[in-house]
C-alpha cells in the first residue's frame, strides 16, 4: 500500500500530546519517518512508544522551541538521524488568556516566546534542509490569529505573528520550491483547552463569538489538515491560513 509519506523525514514539535501527537501518529501511519519533539519529555516517549507499536519509525528529541540553540539541535538532531528533512510541523504552543491589563512581562515574553518566537526559531534552522529536498512547513495558528478574542491579547498577538510569519515565508521561498502554510483551529479538545482556567471577572458572553456551534474539534482533525497540507497532494497551495472552526470565521 502507498503511503502518502513514504520515505519522507518530519518533525513535529509539541507531539508528547494534543495535536503535536495526533499530527506524529498520521505521519508516521502515512510512511514518514517522524522526530517527536517536545519539551515533556516522559509524554514524548509515551508517543514515541505508540507510534513503535503500531509499526511506525520515531525517535524523540528534548524541545524547548521558545531556545534558539534548542531549536537549532532539534532540527539538526532529525537530520542526522534521517539524513534530511522534508516537513516541519510547528505545533508546539501555549495559552494564556487574561484581562490585558493584568498581563505580566513574564505572561507576555513566556507566550510570544514559545507560540511566535519557537516557530521562527524552528523554521529558521529548518529552511536550508527543506530547500535542499523542496520540502514543507506546516504551523499552527488559531481562529485567535484571525479573530479578535476578549482576554486574548498576548495569545491573539503571538498566533497572528504566526499568521503573519506563513505568509511572509510562503511568498519569500516560493521560488525555491518551499511551501509554508498555517492551520487556524477554534476550540480543539486537548489538554491544552481542558486545563483552562478562566480569567476573574470572566464575561462569558464575550466568548460567545468564538463558536458559531456548539461544537469542538478533535485534536486528528487538525492532523490531518496539518498532514494534507504537507502533502504533494497541496502542491499548489501556499501561504494559506486556513480556518478549522465549523465556519465560525466566515459568520
Amino acid at each position: 500500500m502507498d503511503h502518502r509519506f513514504d520515505e519522507s523525514a518530519v518533525l513535529v514539535t509539541g507531539a508528547a500530546s494534543g495535536i503535536g501527537r495526533a499530527t506524529a501518529e498520521i505521519f508516521a501511519r502515512e510512511g514518514a519517518r517522524v522526530a517527536c519533539a517536545d519539551i515533556s519529555e516522559d509524554k514524548l516517549a509515551e508517543t514515541v512508544e505508540g507510534i513503535e507499536k503500531e509499526g511506525g519509525e520515531a525517535i524523540a528529541i528534548g524541545l524547548d522551541v521558545a531556545d534558539s540553540a534548542s531549536a537549532n539541535a532539534a532540527v539538526e538532531g532529525c537530520a542526522k538521524a534521517f539524513g534530511k528533512l522534508d516537513v516541519l510541523a510547528n505545533v508546539a504552543g501555549i495559552l494564556k488568556l487574561e484581562h490585558a491589563h493584568r498581563l505580566t512581562d513574564e505572561d507576555w515574553n513566556r507566550v510570544l516566546g514559545v507560540n511566535l518566537s519557537g516557530t521562527f526559531f524552528m523554521s529558521r534552522a529548518a529552511v536550508p534542509h527543506l530547500l535542499a529536498n523542496q520540502g514543507s512547513i506546516v504551523n499552527v495558528s488559531s481562529l485567535a490569529g484571525l479573530k479578535g478574542q476578549a482576554y486574548g491579547a498576548v495569545y491573539c498577538a503571538s498566533k497572528a505573528g504566526v499568521v503573519g510569519l506563513t505568509r511572509v515565508m510562503a511568498v519569500e521561498y516560493a521560488k525555491q520550491g518551499l511551501r509554508v502554510n498555517c492551520v487556524c483551529p477554534g476550540g480543539v479538545e486537548t489538554p491544552l483547552i481542558a486545563g483552562f482556567t478562566p480569567p476573574e471577572e470572566f464575561d462569558p458572553e464575550l466568548m460567545e463569538r468564538l463558536s458559531l456551534v456548539p461544537k469542538i474539534t478533535n485534536a486528528t482533525e487538525v492532523a490531518e489538515a496539518i498532514a494534507y497540507l504537507a502533502s504533494p497532494a497541496a502542491c499548489s497551495i501556499n501561504g494559506v491560513a486556513l480556518p478549522i472552526d465549523f465556519g465560525t470565521h466566515a459568520s
